[in-house]
């Protein structure tokens, strides 16, 4: 028997000896935050509220003002106007957002039919080449990707 347990975060494994079991607790079960909404600021909000509601499969369980908030997991995908958002995303990069599930080939599929632009067709990234990943674009040029579940 091993001194130690692996535990699998995303791609990466984590190898911890038997008696640094709460240190993987804590990693998983963290109390202390919790990631609530994702503010997506547009110039146009409404066209990105309209592709989001087609790329989920639902109307936004939340509004207030200009602001529309869909439930996506135990968060909020908020989406809404900021003066100081202009046109497209020129730095796409800069953060991704992704969506979890059993199926990236069917739903990268389905949300290109919907409208999303492919940046990355499903792959297994070198990290984890048991994990799915694809990455698509919303209308404002936002990255997001669709990942299989993390092991």
């Amino acid at each position: 028997m091993s001194d130690e347990i692996k535990f699998k975060h995303g791609i990466f494994t984590i190898s911890l000896p038997y008696d640094k079991q709460p240190l993987m607790h804590t990693l998983y079960n963290s109390s202390m935050l919790n990631l609530s909404s994702l503010l997506l600021f547009s110039e146009n909000p409404s066209q990105l509220i309209d592709f989001y509601k087609k790329i989920l499969q639902e109307d936004p369980k939340w509004s207030g003002g200009d602001f529309k908030g869909f439930s996506v997991g135990s968060a909020l995908l908020i989406i809404g106007p900021h003066d100081k958002v202009h046109g497209k995303n020129q730095n796409s990069e800069r953060i991704i957002f992704n969506f979890e599930t059993d199926d990236v080939a069917g739903e990268f599929q389905r949300m290109k039919e919907a409208g999303a632009t492919e940046i990355a067709a499903p792959y297994h990234p070198g990290e984890d080449p048991g994990m799915d990943l694809a990455t698509l674009a919303d209308p404002d040029g936002n990255y997001f990707q669709l990942n299989s579940p993390m092991k």
